[in-house]
Order: C-alpha cells, then structure tokens, then sequence
C-alpha cells in the first residue's frame, strides 16, 4: 500500500512542486489538496490520508491551529509534517508541540522531500534532530520538569529517551544498547506513554523542556 498524503498549502505553486516530486514515487499518492487550514478536517475524514504536509502559515486558519483540530478531533489522525520556510522559527516550533511530527523546508531538495514524508509515515526515527533541539533550546519551565518527574522513567527507558533525542531509529537504539528492536519499541512506546507523548517528537521536545536532556 501507497503512503498517501495530503497537501494543505495556500500557495498553488508549492502544491503543485509537492504533488510532482511525491507522485513520482511509487510508494507515495497524494490523494487530495487543500489551500488552507479550514478545510483539513473534512478532507481528513473523508480521503484518510496516512501524512498530511501542511503549510505553517495560511489565511483562515494557519497550520497550528489546523494541526490542535486535527489531533482533537480525528479518529486515529494521520501524521503531519509543518511545511515552512524556516527552520527558526518559532511557529514552527509551536506546530511541533501542538502535535506535529516534524517539519519540511520548502527548499528542500526533491529527495529530501521524499525522506521526510517516509519518514514521519514509518515513525520510528526523528526527522531533523538537530533542528529540534536548536529550537527547544532554553524554553524549559517547571511544569515540563514536573511532568519528566511524574513519569518516573526506568533507568533503561531514560537511556532510550536520550537516544531518541539525538534522532537514532529502533534499530540503531537496538544495535547501541545491545538490545532486540522488538525490545526497543516496548521501551518506546512505555516512553510515549509515561510522557503523555503522542510520538517520538513529542517526547524529545519534553526532554528538552524538562531539563532532561541538555541541548548540544
């Protein structure tokens, strides 16, 4: 089964560039448009796409907000990956806390294009580490450490955890801790869970906030 996508971007121009390098591949559809963040729920709903790229900045309804909907009220929601211009900034940034599970430069070169949407469809790696923690860098606050405290993480869970901020896969967490993958998706997802996490990215932002891992 194709990974199918939809795109929401108030630009026709960067839709049209987004649905040429994706649908040259054969294992991405784009299976419907939108220009800008009112209409995503309905067309979720109706195309169940598994990845929407959404534009950051849109008229009626920017791609923040669109992405809050979309978690709060979408069975099952597809993952979503914030299309910006830059990296820095601190849209984005709130796009990812909202519950965005990475983000796309519109610069970015066709191959990179393609990387992400795999990426963020398979979910277990995350995209543009780096980038993560420039932006969560010093934006902790004490409601974030009381969370990280709360979750009480496993000394094993915490070696997880700090894997996964530095954008390492189940398999090369796997290969690093000497551990089975299959070993390595448990102490994931009790992670994800422990945080109230929606996804990997979701959790590295709280480590971040928290103090628990250090930027650089």
């Amino acid at each position: 089964m194709p990974i199918t996508v939809l795109l929401v971007d108030d630009e026709q121009l960067v839709r049209a560039g987004l649905r040429a390098i994706l649908e040259a591949q054969p294992d991405i559809e784009v299976v419907g448009e939108a220009a800008d963040g009112a209409s995503v729920i309905p067309l979720v709903r109706r195309l169940r796409p598994d990845v929407i790229a959404m534009d950051v900045r849109m008229p009626l309804l920017d791609g923040i907000e669109a992405t809050r909907a979309v978690l709060r009220t979408v069975p099952r929601p597809p993952k979503i990956l914030v299309v910006t211009t830059f990296e820095n900034d601190d849209y984005v940034y709130e796009a990812l806390r909202a519950g965005a599970d990475g983000f796309l430069l519109k610069r970015a070169r066709p191959a990179e294009i393609v990387h992400a949407v795999r990426l963020v469809a398979e979910g277990d790696s995350l995209l543009f580490p780096a980038a993560v923690r420039e932006l969560a860098a010093g934006r902790g606050n004490e409601a974030a450490r009381a969370a990280m405290a709360r979750a009480a993480l496993t000394d094993r869970e915490a070696e997880v955890l700090r894997l996964m901020a530095r954008g390492m896969s189940n398999a090369e967490i796997a290969t690093a801790l000497l551990l089975g993958t299959e070993t390595v998706k448990t102490h994931v997802s009790a992670v994800l869970a422990k945080l109230g996490a929606r996804d990997r990215t979701q959790a590295v932002i709280a480590a971040y906030e928290s103090g628990f891992v250090v930027p650089g």
